[in-house]
């Protein structure tokens, strides 16, 4: 019996109806490609790409720029890393799923990888966290929409270390047919003047790979997993690139209380 990680967070973050996400993903699409000047950086080759997980209507734009991106040069095998937000979890608990439910239908989960990864590293399985957790769900129907043939491997860290992320994102890229989406926010309900002075941190630990600020000024939920990929860049001569930042005022107005949304890439220059 195959083993399916239910979309506990459809109708929640992201549209139910697949037809919803593609009339926003079109849209989206049409506003790069009216305003992003440099075309070429649709030509990168991405090895990780970083996306935000707040609900589409918030952070989609943001999120569908870096997986656009990552979606045309069709990775074999995504290893989707996010934070647990519901359940604690001591480590890194890895999903031992068949196949992930998206509205645009099911992904193939990568069982024989994790295996092979799990002989070097040391994953539990917290099933619970798995279903409750949009940090990862929120990046399947990206996956899905854009790669629907590519096999996934979910990754979900609570009590871990930095360090122990980037010795995991160092092996999974030595293979070249394998990609990694890190799925983080940035600051939470400072005003929005606030929240670009501390996301700026973020930013900056990223673009410069600068792990000092990173882990001492940068404020995201997923931090730990932004801080692995930067030593991991910094290690594998990995160039960075930001793609998008705005924060949720930029999308209601509302700038007394908002959330920062940052997407970006890793790619070999």
């Amino acid at each position: 019996m195959e083993l399916i990680r239910k979309a506990g967070n459809s109708g929640k973050f992201y549209p139910n109806q697949a037809r919803e996400i593609e009339q926003m993903i079109t849209t989206w699409n049409d506003i790069l490609d009216k305003n992003v000047e440099d075309k070429s950086v649709f030509n990168l080759k991405p090895k990780a790409i970083v996306a935000p997980h707040a609900g589409y209507v918030y952070s989609g734009f943001t999120a569908n720029f870096a997986h656009r991106i990552l979606g045309e040069h069709k990775p074999k095998r995504i290893v989707v890393v996010g934070p647990s937000h519901h359940v604690y979890v001591r480590g890194i608990s890895a999903g031992y799923f068949d196949a992930y439910e998206t509205p645009f239908g099911l992904l193939q989960g990568d069982t024989a990888y994790l295996k092979e990864l799990s002989q070097y590293f040391n994953f539990i399985f917290e099933e619970e966290a798995h279903y409750l957790e949009h940090s990862t769900e929120t990046q399947f129907p990206f996956i899905k929409y854009y790669e629907p043939k590519v096999k996934i491997v979910e990754l979900i860290y609570g009590n871990t270390d930095y360090l122990e992320l980037a010795d995991i994102f160092e092996y999974i890229l030595r293979d070249p047919d394998n990609a990694i989406v890190v799925s983080t926010d940035l600051s939470h309900f400072h005003n929005q003047e606030t929240a670009h002075e501390i996301d700026n941190n973020c930013l900056v630990a990223f673009e410069y790979k600068n792990l000092e600020i990173g882990l001492e000024k940068c404020e995201a939920c997923g931090k730990i997993g932004l801080n692995g990929l930067v030593k991991t860049a910094s290690d594998l001569y990995l160039t960075p690139k930001i793609l998008d930042y705005r924060t949720s005022g930029d999308i209601t107005g509302d700038t007394s209380s908002v959330v920062g949304y940052m997407s970006g890439m890793v790619y070999k220059s």
